[in-house]
């Protein structure tokens, strides 16, 4: 049995059927998960979805910014913009067997790799943990959002989810302020300060960092540095492997490539398989 973690697939089903094709998945014996945006900018997004629906309780899902956008945009809370490829996912006949497995997947995901002295936490987000938050906290709050994401109030929560601000974590935030810091975190941080003062406007990769902000993984005293964090969202930081960290999205949509990571019996065995993709989109401003 293997464990491979998929940075960002953004609805290029034919690299993901190579990619799966190239690490011989099998769902009897491995286990899959998807960090993140799995839709949209890509040519066939309801593709992404059928094929890991049909894996059953081998795959597991985390929601990106570009996964929410798709229930955004079916619950009437955001508009398409002029890159979004997901026409033709919401106009599917199984549109809404799809939308209502979207909604039920995970904003964090932890797993334990390894035994006993050789035991370590494996955290796996779309895009980051502010430096306040244990594994714990983190695994608390995401299932804050899952409730919601999974509950009648699904389309209200919608309206209100967008916005940058806060802007920094309290644990006296409440409501839709509260959720919202939350779902930022989760599903579009790079950038914060050394205070946890989330920044959205920088994209680019992690060196040289713009004066003022670190890469939300390098803020000194971060309470998940004993875990490793694995992610994906950066397609401008790229593959990255440290004892705590595996960054992922190797800009597939982009023209770049689409990794998996295969996770052996401790987190120091660690092997990348990649595909080469076809752009789907040009570079420039990234969502």
């Amino acid at each position: 049995m293997s464990l491979y973690c998929i940075g960002d697939v953004q609805g290029c089903d034919p690299a993901l059927g190579r990619l799966l094709g190239e690490i011989d998945f099998s769902p009897s014996r491995d286990t899959l998960v998807l960090l993140g945006d799995l839709v949209n900018r890509g040519p066939d997004s309801a593709a992404v979805l059928r094929r890991v629906q049909g894996y059953g309780a081998s795959a597991r899902s985390l929601l990106g910014n570009h996964d929410l956008h798709l229930l955004g945009v079916a619950h009437g809370a955001r508009k398409a913009g002029r890159k979004d490829t997901l026409a033709d996912l919401l106009a599917a006949p199984d549109s809404e067997a799809m939308l209502d497995w979207v909604r039920h997947q995970h904003m964090a995901l932890h797993m334990q790799i390894g035994q006993g002295d050789k035991a370590s936490d494996l955290l796996m987000v779309h895009a980051g943990v502010l430096p306040q938050w244990t594994v714990g906290d983190t695994l608390a709050l995401a299932s804050e959002v899952e409730s919601v994401l999974r509950g009648p109030a699904l389309g209200d929560f919608l309206l209100t989810m967008y916005g940058d601000e806060p802007a920094q974590w309290s644990d006296t935030l409440t409501g839709s302020a509260r959720l919202r810091v939350i779902v930022n975190a989760l599903t579009r941080l790079r950038y914060c300060t050394p205070e946890g003062v989330m920044d959205f406007e920088t994209k680019d990769g992690a060196i040289p960092a713009p004066e003022g902000l670190l890469p939300w993984f390098d803020v000194p005293g971060r309470k998940t540095a004993a875990a490793t964090v694995a992610f994906g969202h950066w397609s401008t930081l790229g593959w990255l492997s440290r004892p705590d960290l595996l960054s992922t999205d190797t800009g597939c949509v982009w023209g770049g490539c689409l990794s998996a990571v295969r996770i052996g019996a401790t987190l120091d065995e660690r092997e990348l398989i990649q595909v080469k993709c076809e752009a789907a989109q040009k570079p420039g401003k990234q969502a």
